[in-house]
């Protein structure tokens, strides 16, 4: 082989060798800084390390390079330098919201994540009977909105007059049920979507798509409020819804338990009882109605669906009065008069609501 032949072999050798072992230190490079870090990660503010899997906020308006500092800052990831080059080879943006991952985690399993706009959604069931403070309550534990951010978007004036609540609050008027938010999610559109599930399941009691008069579905709901917190056996709701309208017909108080139990509860902050007594049926507040006639300033729960059918579909009877005698089943005994009622010896209220 000719000399300069030779020479020409020697230096393409060299060169392609180069190239291999350089793109293989960079290959090597690559693979070290995607793999996870070996330091096990931290929480802060807006990154939550929990066990096995992490949950990391992308805030609106954040750029990818922002993210990667904090992913870098919570040792999820070893070098945000190659984060922001791989935003730089495929720009494929990071979006708003609230994203759940395993860990360990490569950095390009995490941008798969918060590039995807598959947000973590957070199943949070609301049960019937409760009221505003506890909805809101269980919606900061399930990490959806902060209690007192729902509490005051639900008696929010623009909200109330967006659904014609005629009442200072959205009580009775978020409808109980299992939903899936977003973590961290407005504490408005929480209240909106509820009121608009609500709205739905009275559309389907009515069989009509407009709303109610604001004044008549008020004391629909109120009635159906007060039904939830008394029956136990679902066939006896529209019995006792009916037996709630006959009162108000005749001016007799309502003389419901749960409205004194609304009032130790909610407006003392007591604990829930498991009996009423004579001290008890004897507060003076608006919402006794052993004390006042006609139906309480406004809803004192969340009815369900089968409440709000029993007051907007009652059972007729002549009946004035019943009392539980039955606590295990539930079941109610129904009665024309005084004397019958009289013959309770106790008076039951229902169980603290979602227990």
């Amino acid at each position: 082989m000719p000399k300069r032949i030779r020479t020409v072999f020697r230096v393409l050798s060299f060169m392609v060798g180069t190239v291999l072992f350089l793109a293989a230190a960079l290959t090597g490079l690559m693979v070290y800084l995607n793999a996870p870090p070996g330091r096990p990660p931290r929480s802060s503010d807006t990154v939550t390390v929990e066990g096995s899997y992490a949950l990391v906020e992308v805030r609106k308006g954040e750029s990818a390079s922002s993210v990667g500092q904090r992913l870098e800052s919570a040792g999820l990831i070893k070098n945000r330098c190659f984060w922001n080059l791989l935003y730089r080879l495929d720009r494929q943006y990071v979006k708003t919201g609230m994203y759940k991952f395993n860990i360990p985690a490569s950095q390009l399993e995490i941008r798969s994540v918060l590039v995807s706009g598959r947000q973590t959604l957070v199943r949070v069931t609301i049960p019937e009977g409760v009221t505003l403070k506890k909805t809101a309550l269980i919606l900061e534990d399930a990490g959806i909105c902060a209690a007192a951010d729902f509490l005051a978007a639900a008696s929010d004036r623009a909200v109330l007059d967006r659904y014609h609540v005629p009442g200072k609050t959205m009580e009775g008027y978020l409808y109980p049920d299992t939903y899936f938010f977003s973590l961290a999610y407005p504490a408005v559109q929480v209240v909106e979507t509820m009121a608009d599930t609500f709205f739905r399941r009275i559309a389907e009691i009515t069989g009509e798509a407009e709303h109610p008069d604001s004044r008549e579905l008020n004391e629909r709901v109120t009635i159906a409020s007060v039904v939830e917190r008394e029956y136990r056996a679902a066939d006896e709701a529209p019995r006792m819804a009916g037996v709630f309208y006959n009162r108000l017909r005749i001016g007799m108080p309502l003389q419901s338990c749960a409205t004194v139990e609304y009032v130790i509860t909610e407006i003392q902050g007591r604990p829930h009882p498991d009996v009423l007594y004579n001290r008890d049926i004897e507060i003076r507040d608006p919402y006794n109605t052993y004390i006042r006639a006609g139906l309480p300033p406004g809803p004192i729960s969340a009815p369900g669906f089968v409440a709000l059918n029993a007051a907007f579909n009652p059972a007729p009877s002549d009946y004035l009065y019943f009392r539980l005698v039955d606590p295990s089943q539930g079941r109610h005994y129904f009665s024309r008069t005084l004397d019958d009622h009289n013959q309770a010896g106790v008076l039951y209220v229902k169980g603290r609501a979602g227990s």
